[in-house]
């Protein structure tokens, strides 16, 4: 166990002035016997610490390098920025209030904010909600006379990679402490993107890569 200063002190103390003063041998006994139950101190310790003292007047720590902790009241500014903006940045909170990004990070982490992402659905008409019904209806019954029915339809989906500053998921975040179930509308047909098609079948899937250029 590292000493503090009260033991470097009290080492100080054992080793005395003038004609009283002990040996390093005999402080490191004395040492041990007042405090059996921790490790003994060696006499390259008490010639530190004595040297220590007739140098600098005092046994403290030396003030330790590397960054220093973060205060309240910049703890309390990073909140009130995600407070302010949800869907600030790590990077622009630590430009704005001039701190390391990791300690941005580690504040957001200590208070239980978390970077949620933005939930991309279609925008729906006033008809699509009993269009879906009506489709669901018709695939029941149709399963229902022909097992096999749903193997022989071929499903396909798209995944659409928009070039004009449309919202890009990876990148927008909100932040909060619960969930804001944060959602957008976006329309089916924008200029200037490219597109993944997956096709399932039965029990196979196909994936095809099509890099085409689209614009309405």
């Amino acid at each position: 166990m590292p000493l503090n200063e009260r033991d470097r002190i009290e080492i100080l103390m054992m080793i005395g002035v003038g004609d009283r003063m002990r040996t390093q041998q005999e402080v490191c006994r004395l040492f041990h016997e007042m405090h059996p139950d921790r490790e003994p101190v060696s006499q390259s310790t008490v010639s530190r610490i004595e040297r220590k003292y007739r140098e600098l007047g005092h046994v403290r720590d030396a003030p330790r390098q590397g960054r220093p902790k973060i205060n309240e009241n910049v703890q309390q500014d990073v909140i009130l920025s995600a407070l302010e903006n949800p869907h600030c940045t790590v990077r622009q909170v630590s430009r704005d209030l001039n701190i390391g990004k990791s300690s941005v990070s580690n504040i957001f982490k200590k208070v239980k904010y978390h970077p949620y992402r933005v939930r991309l659905i279609h925008e729906l008409a006033e008809d699509d909600f009993d269009r879906r019904t009506e489709f669901c209806e018709y695939m029941m019954d149709h399963n229902n006379q022909n097992n096999g029915f749903i193997a022989n339809i071929l499903f396909s989906d798209e995944a659409t990679f928009f070039l004009n500053g449309h919202v890009n998921r990876q990148n927008t975040r909100y932040w909060s402490q619960e969930n804001p179930h944060w959602m957008q509308e976006y329309h089916t047909q924008h200029p200037q993107k490219l597109a993944h098609f997956f096709v399932i079948t039965g029990a196979v899937l196909t994936h095809e890569k099509v890099d085409v250029m689209i614009a309405t």
